[in-house]
């Protein structure tokens, strides 16, 4: 008999992260390897925000912390939630976990129960569907086509919905596609859950910050009738490059909130004070360097665009967020690599390009869409000029 839950068994690692690994073992052994798998900005995190957590270490700052977060910090967010929101959550409405990951896993741990249904768009962050199967419930992916820009539309979101429907899990900006919800496609989008009010949905807004030209974030919580029905989790991470200080958090109901507190008090208990004094920092202190760091990446996003479709065989549509782009490779599928290796997927796609050229990307299967593969452009701009010189040797190497 197995040691190993049946649980787990149901679930795989995950892909972005596994190709991340890869690509530091090449590195370690000495391969000029150039990686845009990880979802990591690039930039460091601010100097203000740094001095605070040393100032929370010279402070003595270091105990333990109310389970869901300090006082100060759900102030902070309560505050973040109006000022930029228009959103008004309570300090009880409003719960701090180690990381976005770990706010949505704790979520679905206290909500999903066996037979349950969660609705997934897919292209999806690699996450979503194994931690709903982690909880028992069965994942609906929905597959959005590049055609329709990556999205779900209400048409689709009706014809899923089903008496087991309990989430329905919304990204935008998106992982991986960058792609944004504008208000109006919020906005068909809840006309139809309101005339389905036994379906919840988590907003996963965490790239919420990194938007280009006019684009107009607008998130469901926004729309009054709603919002009991939403949780809205961000984070500190990608807005403020603090992927490693591990901050993430929600708002939504009390009876949810007093939930989540119950499941992280049986597991990790309250995050790091140093890392929840920073995000007091983050969240209260100067924000301008936020529109500095989008321009940047702005400009990298049109540089990786334009020179993915000056490739034959790769066509890439322009997103408005995030820093990520979902390239097309299905007119490259079927050819050989200069080994010989026929193409037959994704992923032999992306293993090819690493093996051969040294750039590591992720195939878009791992987030639900095949014939496809995800950018990450949140490196410098030199990196992406010779990973972008290495895709287009490769692509022209096929045959």
């Amino acid at each position: 008999m197995s040691i190993i839950s049946d649980s787990l068994k149901r679930i795989k690692p995950s892909p972005t992260l596994a190709v991340t690994q890869k690509a530091r073992e090449l590195k370690a052994a000495g391969k000029d390897v150039i990686a845009l798998g990880a979802g990591e900005p690039d930039f460091d995190t601010p100097d203000n925000v740094k001095d605070a957590a040393i100032k929370a270490i010279k402070d003595g700052d270091t105990k333990y912390t109310a389970v869901d977060g300090t006082p100060a910090l759900k102030k902070a967010i309560s505050e973040k939630f109006k000022r930029e929101n228009n959103i008004n959550y309570n300090t009880d409405e409003i719960t701090v976990g180690a990381g976005g990951k770990h706010v949505i896993y704790n979520l679905m741990m206290a909500t999903l129960n066996k037979d349950d249904e969660v609705i997934i768009p897919a292209p999806y962050w690699v996450s979503y569907p194994d931690i709903v199967l982690l909880a028992g419930a069965n994942p609906v992916v929905i597959e959005c086509s590049e055609d329709q820009g990556f999205k779900l539309t209400a048409k689709d979101l009706e014809s899923a919905i089903t008496n087991n429907t309990k989430w329905l899990i919304l990204n935008s900006p998106s992982n991986p596609t960058g792609a944004c919800y504008s208000e109006q496609e919020i906005k068909n989008l809840a006309m139809v859950l309101k005339r389905n009010p036994h379906v919840n949905i988590l907003s996963d807004d965490i790239y919420e910050h990194v938007v280009y030209e006019d684009f107009k974030f607008f998130t469901m919580a926004q729309i009054p009738e709603l919002k009991n029905k939403v949780v809205t989790m961000n984070g500190v991470s990608k807005s403020y490059a603090m992927t490693g200080w591990r901050i993430g958090y929600a708002g939504g109901s009390k009876e949810l909130i007093k939930a989540i507190a119950k499941i992280q008090s049986q597991s990790t208990t309250n995050p790091s004070s140093i890392s929840q004094a920073a995000a007091v920092e983050a969240l209260n202190g100067n924000q301008d360097f936020i529109s500095i760091r989008s321009k940047a990446f702005q400009e990298r996003r049109d540089f990786v665009v334009n020179s993915l479709n000056e490739i034959n065989g790769i066509s890439c549509i322009k997103p408005d967020g995030a820093f990520y782009v979902f390239p097309n490779c299905k007119a490259l599928l079927g050819k050989k690599d200069k080994l010989g290796k026929k193409l037959e997927n994704d992923t032999d796609f992306v293993q090819s390009l690493l093996e051969n050229n040294n750039v590591a990307v992720v195939q878009g299967s791992a987030f639900g869409l095949d014939g496809f593969f995800r950018i990450s452009y949140a490196t410098s701009m030199k990196n992406l000029e010779t990973a972008m010189k290495r895709l287009k040797e490769f692509c022209e190497s096929l045959s």
